[in-house]
């Protein structure tokens, strides 16, 4: 019968790697859910859909420089604190109108 032991530098090497994989693993949940929360945010506030919403997300982080994870972070601290950075805010401002009806459903026409 073949000895299937693996030598214990071998077996700490695969350990060293299913952790940092879990460890990436775990960053990318919270990051989903932190994106997932800013996009909410955007179809309520700019009565959008949720693919509008994705790529209002995409417009701000690439108009700004800023990664997508961190502009997402920026619009939740904006909905508990009532503040955002200005040039966030107008750029934000710019894409949502990109995105959003000139119209609210149901509203008087003027």
């Amino acid at each position: 019968m073949a000895s299937t032991s693996r030598e214990p530098a071998e077996e700490t090497d695969q350990i060293c790697r299913l952790q940092e994989e879990v460890q990436q693993l775990k960053e990318a949940v919270a990051s989903h859910a932190v994106v997932d929360q800013a996009i909410g945010m955007v179809v309520a506030l700019g009565r959008v859909t949720p693919e509008q919403g994705w790529q209002v997300l995409k417009d701000v982080s690439q108009h700004t420089n800023i990664k997508l994870r961190n502009v997402a972070d920026l619009i939740l601290v904006w909905g508990r604190a009532g503040e955002m950075p200005p040039e966030i805010r107008a750029e934000l401002e710019d894409a949502v109108d990109r995105y959003s009806p000139t119209q609210i459903p149901g509203a008087p026409r003027d």
